[in-house]
């Protein structure tokens, strides 16, 4: 997830006219929190996190506030706080007060793709408020839809009657739910997350849906997300300068999407596809430095500037560069080997050489006359390297990277650190 919370999620709804709780910001005065509980009798307070960071209900992160002196402590308490799930760590930048919505029944509801159906998936469980996980098969419906269709009404109805929703549940739900594959479809999302939707009763005991958190991903190489007048910082994170660098690139023409594994590897692994990176990443465990998908058929020029920014990282605590992928259908392998190979050639010429040893698994079109183009730059520049083409498997390729990785720590590195005239290795 690239958005959580209702900061953000409040306006992205009010595109498609879905109830939604207030929300106040962080730059909230005294008087309107004041009157935010007047007005509903309690507030809940949330740290707001750069990208997407999930479970903190569970860590004790969200306050609740019912006079204000409470509401500015549970302020002064999240406002910075910092926040670690697994291995992620995340710290705030500010909070929001959001409005208590009272109610008896919670809503879980999302859509996403799901590879088991090839389609957009709906989940929809009228036990919402807690994680989805937790609860039995029988009061979960997963429902994929055509998306030439839409989510329509009844795929709703029958979803909900399906697990025994309580009747009241299934009119209000039916009117409104099928308006969030709108936001999904027209705005680029990839993943929407109501959860939970609050049942608000209202006049005559009709119910009301109102979302009450909000969590969003979005492909941001599609143009209809530029729609929604987002700025750039909502979808910063607490990333690295390296990944800060890389991710200016991004272009609709070729992916750049990278995460550093590991700070301290030495195996520097520019990936092409996601298939091939999740294979690598798993096999390379803590030697390899990134996880990367290059693929996507990139131009020349931003090859060369995405691998610049890896070997000015990088290169110096590297043993094995890595280029591997699978067998592209359409990314031309000349021109991104050419970027990869000037990039290099730069590099030496800027800073010097250093001891490396180059391992490529590829293949596609213009594969030779890509592998002879880089092939022409190692020789020139005096570093070994082995290439490997489609008909090898990949696992194999990465067995062998480990393997050279492992003779370059055993005394490799200064052997090819001699030959090149450096004197003293990295």
């Amino acid at each position: 997830m690239q958005i959580t919370g209702m900061l953000h999620g409040a306006p992205l709804l009010k595109h498609v006219d879905f109830p939604s709780t207030e929300v106040l910001g962080p730059g909230a005065t005294n008087d309107e929190i004041q009157d935010l509980l007047r007005r509903y009798g309690q507030v809940f307070i949330k740290p707001v996190f750069r990208g997407g960071v999930g479970k903190k209900g569970k860590a004790g992160l969200v306050g609740r506030a019912s006079d204000l002196e409470t509401a500015l402590a549970e302020k002064e308490r999240l406002y910075f706080v910092e926040h670690r799930h697994g291995n992620a760590v995340a710290k705030a930048h500010s909070v929001t007060f959001e409005a208590g919505v009272p109610a008896e029944h919670e809503v879980y509801f999302s859509i996403t793709d799901d590879s088991r159906f090839r389609a957009p998936t709906m989940t929809l469980t009228h036990r919402g408020g807690v994680d989805i996980e937790e609860l039995d098969a029988d009061e979960i419906a997963t429902i994929p839809f055509d998306a030439l269709t839409g989510l329509k009404a009844f795929v709703v109805a029958n979803a909900l009657t399906d697990i025994h929703a309580p009747r009241e549940l299934i009119s209000p739900l039916v009117q409104h739910l099928p308006k969030l594959w709108e936001l999904v479809h027209n705005y680029g999302m990839t993943t929407l997350e109501l959860n939970p939707i609050r049942m608000r009763p209202g006049k005559g005991a009709r119910l009301t849906p109102v979302a009450c958190d909000f969590k969003g991903g979005f492909d941001r190489d599609d143009p209809r997300v530029a729609r929604l007048g987002l700025p750039d910082h909502v979808f910063a994170a607490d990333v690295s300068a390296f990944e800060q660098e890389v991710n200016q690139l991004r272009t609709y023409q070729g992916q750049s999407d990278v995460f550093v594994i590991n700070d301290r590897g030495t195996i520097l692994a520019p990936t092409f596809g996601g298939g091939a990176n999740s294979l690598v990443t798993e096999v390379l465990g803590d030697t390899a430095i990134i996880s990367s998908d290059f693929g996507g058929n990139p131009p020349y020029d931003k090859m060369k500037a995405v691998a610049s920014i890896c070997y000015r990282h990088f290169l110096a605590q590297t043993n094995v560069l890595f280029i591997i992928g699978g067998k592209s259908n359409n990314t031309d392998i000349l021109e991104t080997f050419r970027g990869m190979g000037d990039a290099l050639r730069e590099h030496f010429s800027a800073h010097g050489p250093t001891p490396l040893y180059v391992v490529v698994g590829r293949g596609g079109p213009n594969l030779v006359r890509g592998m002879g183009n880089l092939a022409e730059t190692l020789d020139s520049l005096g570093l070994p390297y082995r290439f490997f083409g489609f008909d090898s498997a990949i696992s194999e390729v990465v067995n062998y990277a480990k393997g050279i990785d492992a003779w370059m720590r055993a005394g490799g590195r200064d052997d090819i650190a001699r030959a090149l005239g450096v004197k003293q290795s990295a």
